[in-house]
């Protein structure tokens, strides 16, 4: 059974889908492809696919991942391709890789996310992005199925702080833009608690809503302070892979006994 990585987006008003819209347009995408997929067992089989730490509804994102099951080998970048022409423009199949690793879940431990405040000044931004990364706690809202909760959402961001140019800002309104890295916890911290945490210390509260895109998503480099490429280590061991026969290939042959 081969396991193939695929990294696909979410763009322009496609932003709006659910995710299970995308799985409902994706499994259709499978059968227009005719890609053999591996099946569950059982009285409803589905095809094998895994999803991993969908973006929120009504966010852009740059970097959605999951990974399906094949009972057929296939070229990644051949399925790559016609999965991306059996999608909606919009949500793209961007990347394809085959799974040489385990646990893809565990290396999505952080996300980088761009926020467009349209109509806020930046200075007023810059000024409510230092007020949030001095506290030391930043208690924040949010309506769940079982009621109110409240959670501190300080610790799970690892860096937030302005963004861009003022070419970046077309046109006569203020615009701010913030980049933010926020690690998977529990709860889990998403940037619309970071934008309630920003009204809460600095009465921050954009006049329209903020047009949020994830712009990568993987492993946290504590050291760094960056995230890192999650599919790297699917291509680094095709790579080891491939290059093994070659340099077989152009080894010396021992000469045997005259």
């Amino acid at each position: 059974m081969q396991r193939i990585r695929l990294r696909y987006t979410k763009r322009g008003r496609l932003r709006f889908t659910s995710h299970r819209d995308f799985q409902r347009a994706f499994e259709r995408a499978l059968r227009r492809a005719e890609v053999p997929m591996a099946y569950s067992a059982g009285f409803t089989p589905h095809p094998k696919v895994s999803y991993a730490n969908a973006a929120p509804t009504g966010t852009g994102s740059e970097a959605e991942y999951l990974e399906i099951a094949l009972t057929a080998p296939r070229d990644p970048e051949t399925l790559r391709v016609l999965l991306d022409e059996s999608m909606p423009a919009g949500l793209d199949i961007v990347e394809a890789v085959e799974a040489r690793t385990s646990g893809l879940a565990d290396r999505l431990t952080a996300s980088v996310w761009e926020l467009r405040l349209d109509g806020v000044d930046p200075v007023d931004a810059e000024r409510a992005v230092d007020a949030f990364n001095r506290a030391g706690t930043v208690e924040v809202q949010r309506m769940t199925k079982n009621g109110v909760r409240t959670f501190d959402a300080r610790p799970a961001v690892a860096s937030l702080e302005t963004h861009g140019s003022p070419a970046d800002r077309p046109g006569d309104q203020p615009c701010a833009i913030l980049r933010l890295v926020v690690r998977h916890v529990t709860p889990a911290v998403r940037p619309d608690d970071v934008l309630s945490g920003l009204r809460a210390v600095a009465d921050l509260a954009p006049p329209v809503p903020a047009a949020v895109t994830r712009l990568a998503q993987g492993l946290f480099d504590e050291e760094t302070g960056t995230v890192t490429d999650p599919l790297a280590p699917d291509r680094e061991a095709a790579e080891a892979m491939t290059a093994q026969p070659a340099a077989a290939a152009t080894a010396p042959t021992p000469e045997g006994p005259a």
